[in-house]
């Protein structure tokens, strides 16, 4: 806005008006913030309409078009909510294993939102496909949310590095309370490393997306099929090659398409 000022701005009488003075005056650092907060509100409102958008299309029965606007609202801005009513579009339209990826990436930004558990739990029963076993670390990191974890790691690093060399740059005399601090955010950061670890691991997490796609013995589009995997049946990646994953599930290990299968780390949209 303040571009367009400037740039249509007139000359009055040889003198610049005193609103184009004071645009020129700003600090650039407040200018940034001020786009930025503009552009975070541009994304916030984008997201509620589509959300919006998507609720009506939904409580219309148009599914296909209720999908389209909970995806353009997870793009402008991800939230657990979103994903649990765009994970009900694709189950009521019949997209079983986009649902349950959408309702698992629900739970992994909320574990506590219970509609997003109790809707896996209902189709996991009618598609008789069961969850991945967890690791100690894996079910540590499903407490809080995936983000909350990383933000506890950093907060107590530099608490605890900020009691010990705060004093000292401040030349205060260090006390026994800098101390016990000082150790409680190192305590505290150790703790959450295995929480962050289990995130990191859950995040190669997939369900397979399509009606018996195929677990592949080699990497290419003429391998034999080992076994034919369900629509909503859990995978844990191990590596990649090109376009294909070598996945294990229930039923062995071998390689999918990545067009067939969706990770709990994204992409969301």
């Amino acid at each position: 806005q303040s571009a367009t000022v400037l740039a249509d701005g007139k000359l009055n009488g040889g003198v610049l008006p005193r609103r184009r003075y004071t645009i020129l005056k700003l600090p650039t650092w407040l200018c940034l913030m001020a786009l930025t907060l503009f552009g975070v509100r541009n994304h916030c409102v984008a997201a509620e309409d589509a959300f919006a958008n998507g609720l009506k299309a939904g409580r219309a029965g148009d599914f296909a078009r209720a999908t389209q606007e909970f995806q353009s609202s997870l793009a402008a801005q991800p939230a657990s909510g979103t994903l649990l009513n765009l994970g009900l579009a694709y189950w009521r339209s019949g997209h079983v294993g986009n649902a349950i990826l959408r309702w698992e990436q629900s739970a992994w930004l909320n574990p506590f939102d219970l509609g997003a558990r109790n809707n896996l739990d209902f189709a996991r029963a009618e598609m008789q496909v069961e969850p991945l076993e967890l690791t100690w670390c894996e079910r540590a990191s499903t407490w809080l949310p995936t983000n909350f974890w990383a933000g506890i790691m950093c907060g107590s690093l530099w608490l605890a590095v900020g009691m010990m060399i705060v004093p000292g740059v401040l030349r205060v005399r260090k006390a026994r309370w800098h101390q016990a601090v000082a150790a409680l955010g190192l305590g505290v950061f150790l703790l959450s490393l295995p929480p962050n670890f289990g995130v990191i691991t859950r995040a190669r997490f997939g369900i397979v997306l399509e009606k018996k796609s195929p677990l592949r013995l080699t990497p290419t589009q003429e391998a034999e099929a080992v076994s034919w995997l369900t629509a909503g049946e859990p995978v844990r990646q191990l590596r990649q090659r090109g376009d294909y994953r070598f996945v294990r599930t229930a039923h062995g290990s071998g390689w999918i398409h990545h067009r067939e299968v969706g990770f709990f780390g994204g992409p969301w949209p």
